[in-house]
């Protein structure tokens, strides 16, 4: 009855004769900065129904419907966008991205792609060539794609530069690649012990020859000045705008430095940051005890920036076969990979995160791994029950058969990159074998038991680039649409659930759904523009899409 009250008494004052004042317009009658019409719309809203326009006010959806209900929000000043048969889809989230790492990446030496060792070390001397920098850094190189796939050793590179240290990151950031100075520089010599987690690789008299797998890394990593803080900003400004070029409006930051949120902080605040990004703290106890005890943040800065995750690692990479295998490697006999941590720390973070309010993510890579992480995360959970913890396993690239169910009765969420797959599908068989290989890249079978995939890149590992994010998804197959039928094609999503998994999934992934991952009433407009419709067109065609506009909130951030 109070709700109709003002109905009443406005009847009862017009029967009296008293004079009313005009009814001043809600918010809902305001109108609209934007309107959106024409577009063949994707909403990922399951309550919308059809869908061919929206509007847009104060940087959120007020409307989503038809291009009737849509035009009775214009006003003087709205901006009427037709679009002519486009497709819109929301604004695509990668839900694991390096963002810093994307920006340093643009400024660094370009190993991707390369042919063979000595192309790396040609890249690396013409880049050397350019730059005043004390330490020539790279990323990208992977020795499966040389002639002889084995790892390279110094001397070549020594040769070509002796006097400045260089450090070359594998293509998936497991493996660094160095030359002789820089070894000088870090103190390591044959007497250099392998450190926990970490290996050395040798020659047969014991030398090492200048690749460092994993924790290894950090023999080199603590004397390389690390980025100041100007760079991290013009790092993180680099990478939105590479996001953005390929309609992506929110990530999930893969792992979080002090370092780095300071600079997301400050780029948040100032308006600067055109992304919505769900930060996840390093494994550093100072961060760790200092942003677990101030407690989550969420939506901070117009809905630029979240605070709530933590990342670990368990293991490397399967391309430097650091990954932790239940059994050795198929082309490696003697080598099983390797714990880079304890499951007693993967328990012990878990339980502090979830008595923090905080979400825990785990990289595990082969099936030992997993079955590590799956062991911490369900002691932690049954020591601090919560209902709704959204703890995350980061790749989940190869699991064992007997563990693949234990990822849905723990609720976990399934982190995966599907261009991990097509990049990796050329030599992964050889590193696991025929029996092992039906358990890696399993995104039909995750899905299946009720488990969400929410989908990324892994950048700079992996491009930004969407396309193949949603192609290798539906197909199983590369940019040049091979291998014929795709590669293990049971296990490949549909057009739906590819979707998902870059958008409403990852959103969820990172507790983002009421904010972003559907164009719905209420939630912010993010949106992107394209020239075709990746839920109707042939799987061929999807590498050729043109991203035409990215919009963040309603503001154009990306014109092609």
């Amino acid at each position: 009855m109070a709700l109709k009250r003002p109905h009443f008494l406005r009847s009862l004052l017009t029967l009296l004769g008293v004079p009313l004042l005009p009814r001043k317009a809600g918010a809902a009658d305001a109108p609209a900065d934007l309107i959106v019409t024409g577009a063949t719309i994707h909403t990922v809203d399951e309550a919308s129904g059809s869908v061919d326009a929206f509007a847009v006010r104060d940087g959120k959806f007020v409307f989503v419907g038809d291009a009737a209900g849509a035009m009775r929000l214009r006003g003087d000043a709205t901006q009427v966008i037709d679009l002519s048969g486009k497709t819109v889809l929301p604004g695509l989230i990668d839900a694991h991205l390096h963002l810093t790492d994307v920006g340093l990446a643009l400024h660094e030496v370009e190993l991707e792609g390369a042919s063979s060792l000595d192309e790396v070390i040609r890249r690396t001397v013409a880049f050397a060539k350019t730059s005043s920098d004390p330490w020539i850094l790279g990323e990208g190189w992977d020795q499966n794609l040389w002639p002889q796939p084995i790892f390279p050793t110094h001397q070549a590179l020594s040769a070509a530069i002796p006097d400045r240290p260089v450090a070359l990151d594998r293509v998936d950031g497991h493996a660094l690649f160095v030359n002789a100075k820089a070894m000088q520089m870090a103190g390591i010599t044959k007497a250099t012990a392998d450190p926990a987690g970490g290996r050395i690789e040798r020659s047969a008299d014991g030398e090492p020859t200048g690749v460092f797998i994993d924790n290894a890394m950090t023999l080199v990593y603590r004397v390389i000045p690390p980025p100041t803080h100007q760079q991290l900003r013009r790092a993180a400004l680099a990478a939105a705008a590479e996001c953005h070029r390929w309609g992506v409006t929110a990530i999930g930051e893969a792992r979080t430095s002090a370092a780095d949120l300071a600079v997301y902080r400050e780029l948040a605040a100032s308006g600067e940051l055109t992304l919505r990004n769900y930060t996840r703290l390093e494994d550093d106890e100072r961060l760790l005890a200092d942003r677990l005890t101030a407690g989550p943040v969420s939506a901070q800065y117009d809905g630029r920036l979240w605070i709530r995750g933590v990342k670990l690692f368990a293991d490397g990479a399967l391309g430097s076969r650091g990954a932790a295998l239940l059994e050795p490697y198929t082309d490696d006999p003697g080598n099983s990979g390797l714990l880079r941590t304890t499951q007693r720390h993967i328990e012990q973070t878990a339980e502090r995160a979830l008595r923090a309010g905080f979400q825990m993510s785990v990289h595990a890579i082969g099936d030992r791994a997993n079955r590590l992480v799956l062991d911490a995360y369900e002691e932690a959970l049954r020591r601090v029950p919560v209902d709704d913890h959204r703890f995350r396993i980061e790749h989940v690239q190869v699991i064992s058969s007997q563990d693949l169910p234990r990822i849905s009765e723990l609720r976990l969420v399934a982190s995966m990159q599907t261009t991990h797959q097509i990049s990796d599908m050329g030599w992964a068989q050889d590193r696991l074998g025929p029996q092992r290989i039906q358990g890696a890249y399993a995104w039909r079978s995750i899905l299946e038991r009720g488990t969400m995939i929410a989908n990324g890149t892994d950048a700079p590992v992996e491009p930004v680039n969407s396309l193949r994010t949603f192609h290798a998804a539906i197909s199983r197959q590369n940019e040049r649409n091979q291998p014929p039928g795709g590669w293990y094609p049971d296990q490949r999503m549909t057009r739906e659930e590819a979707l998902r998994s870059m958008t409403i999934w990852a959103a969820r992934a990172n507790f983002q759904e009421e904010f972003i991952g559907s164009i719905s009433t209420g939630k912010y407009a993010d949106f992107v523009v394209m020239d075709r419709d990746w839920m109707t067109a042939a799987p061929e065609e999807i590498m050729g899409t043109a991203i035409l506009a990215t919009y963040f909130g309603g503001n154009r951030v990306y014109a092609a």
